[in-house]
């Protein structure tokens, strides 16, 4: 039997000890990292040690998404699960479009994490029966998709931090563009949203939970 190699990143201690518990009742998985914050789990990617990475989206220093994005540019053979306090219908087609291995809910049975696990670990991407049918829904009904599934991975990437209040320099800073490239991304996502400023924004976003 193969063992998995998992890394293990969420700021709340009692998630990590829940999530750790259930783990490591199975011999296949070996946890190898742990901590709290976005670049801890971007050093221990990068050792190139992980099979797996379990990342919350919302971290203190980085989000998940963020995260992710960082980590594939340079480790594009780890797997990284998505975890998330809220729910998949909010956040797990837009991870998936971000790169990402899986998406988990926190609210998910053990069993689940632990299938999840394998399955990515497997070189699949994990996605819950739900979200399939979500997914097969969309096919057919894409004029009904909520408007933050229209946007692309970097727009969404951009809608998230502005809904929180980030400034256009503050994005800019973060994820190493210039602010006039923000700003056009930020006007592209005005634009499909049909709204006209970031007020609006953060109104549907609140309506819509997805303000972490």
């Amino acid at each position: 039997m193969l063992t998995i190699r998992l890394g293990l990143f969420d700021d709340h201690d009692i998630v990590r000890a829940g999530f750790r518990y259930i783990l490591t009742q199975h011999s296949d998985i070996v946890i190898e990292a742990e901590g709290g914050t976005g670049r801890e789990a971007l050093t221990a990617i990068r050792t190139g040690k992980l099979d797996v990475c379990l990342v919350d989206l919302s971290l203190p220093d980085l989000s998940g998404i963020d995260v992710l994005r960082q980590a594939k540019a340079g480790q594009p053979d780890v797997a990284i699960l998505i975890l998330s306090a809220y729910s998949e219908d909010q956040y797990g087609l837009n991870v998936l479009k971000a790169g990402a291995s899986g998406f988990l809910s926190k609210e998910l049975a053990p069993d689940q994490l632990v299938a999840a696990v394998r399955t990515v670990a497997a070189g699949r991407r994990y996605i819950s029966p739900k979200l399939a049918e979500k997914l097969a829904a969309g096919l057919t009904h894409d004029i009904e998709q909520p408007m933050h599934l229209r946007l692309s991975e970097r727009e969404f990437q951009i809608f998230s931090k502005l809904v929180v209040g980030r400034s256009v320099t503050e994005i800019a800073d973060d994820l190493c563009l210039s602010s006039k490239t923000v700003s056009t991304y930020r006007a592209r996502v005005l634009e499909k949203m049909g709204f006209r400023t970031n007020a609006e924004l953060t109104q549907y976003a609140v309506k819509n939970d997805l303000i972490p």
